[in-house]
């Protein structure tokens, strides 16, 4: 059966993670240690992800009023992570038995602040009972804290599992992802597996924020004290196609002898492989992909991509669904401050058997 077995080798990726400590924030708790330093945080998390993988189980009496929803999201990339998070949530709503009003609205990643404020102070006129937003900048915070300062709506922070410290016991509702430190630690073992430990690589940030940190910097620290690898350039993207492009133009006409290029997102993975067709350096220089959506599954079955961290897609959307069904119900004591969901490692030679049931259990309910 396919969730017995990617339980089971989520369990044994748990246990070798929990091994492994990364870097201390002075802003922020990472994921691992969290739930190490609140055990019943541990203890509801655990449960919680039972739940999330698990068919749903239908309300008896759904017949409240509907929920109100605001989602505002950085969506407008090649990425399908996004609107995939969108579809498993209403779906997973829909099949709970969760009467919801859904409002929603996408952007670039790089869009202005006050783009991003005037979306949700539009959203705000409404009185949403839960809004879900993103923190990746430290710009985010400002905007955050005034959303807790409200009281109202309860905030559910997207793509971050790390609480912040500043915010000690002052939480929001819920924070849901998968989480970054994690997923490049996986993909790190990976890259010295594919590589032989022997790399001239080229980091491609996205936006300057906490993501980039998490995933690139994270691997530049992790192999910082690998003899056999040597950063030789980085650049942000702003996750942006075409700037990705450009920047491995200008990397690989300095420094030819990079053969590893680093992205940090989708669509800068996509923009480095346009670069290498444009070179004709295919075959000589290996690229990451960050997620297994849509885009990077395609580019690994043509050969482009080599490899990729995936996530379990719609455990994203499944567990704001869930944490959602639980407060209605007054069961708080059940919902984790943080939830990650799984990854898996893929690459060129997954058999096309086993890629087809990642996919089937990933995007379950975001075909």
């Amino acid at each position: 059966m396919l969730i017995s077995r990617l339980l089971a080798g989520w369990l044994l990726t748990g246990m070798l993670l929990s091994l492994q400590v990364s870097a201390e924030s002075p802003e922020y708790w990472s994921f691992q240690e969290y739930l190490q330093t609140f055990p019943e945080q541990q203890q509801r998390f655990n449960a919680f992800s039972v739940r999330v993988r698990n068919p749903a189980l239908p309300r008896e009496a759904p017949g409240e009023r509907p929920v109100h929803i605001a989602m505002i999201y950085p969506g407008e990339q090649v990425s399908d992570y996004w609107y995939r998070s969108q579809q498993s949530f209403t779906a997973r709503l829909q099949e709970i038995g969760i009467h919801y009003a859904l409002e929603s609205h996408f952007f670039r990643p790089d869009t202005a602040l006050r783009e991003q404020e005037r979306q949700i102070a539009a959203a705000l006129k409404s009185d949403p009972d839960y809004l879900i937003f993103t923190l990746d900048a430290q710009r985010h915070q400002v905007l955050i804290e005034k959303i807790m300062a409200r009281g109202r709506p309860k905030l559910i922070l997207q793509n971050i599992t790390t609480p912040l410290k500043r915010w000690s016991a002052r939480q929001p509702f819920f924070y849901v992802g998968f989480d970054h430190a994690t997923g490049t630690r996986l993909l790190t073992e990976a890259i010295k597996e594919k590589t032989g430990g022997q790399a001239n690589y080229l980091m491609l940030y996205g936006t300057r924020g906490y993501i980039s940190q998490a995933r690139g910097d994270e691997f530049i620290r992790l192999t910082s004290e690998l003899p056999g690898f040597a950063l030789r350039q980085t650049f942000y993207t702003d996750i942006n196609r075409k700037k990705a492009t450009r920047a491995v133009l200008q990397a690989l006409a300095t420094e030819p002898d990079i053969n590893l290029i680093y992205a940090c997102a989708t669509d800068i993975a996509i923009g480095a492989i346009d670069a290498l067709k444009i070179l004709g350096r295919e075959d000589d220089v290996i690229i990451n992909g960050w997620g297994g959506g849509s885009a990077e599954l395609a580019a690994l079955q043509q050969g482009s991509l080599d490899l990729t961290v995936m996530r379990m897609n719609d455990d994203n959307g499944v567990a704001m669904a869930e944490a959602i069904r639980l407060d209605i119900e007054g069961k708080n004591d059940q919902i984790p401050q943080a939830y990650s969901g799984d990854f898996v490692i893929i690459h060129q030679d997954t058999p096309a058997a086993e890629l087809e049931r990642l996919q089937a259990y990933a995007f379950r309910y975001s075909r």
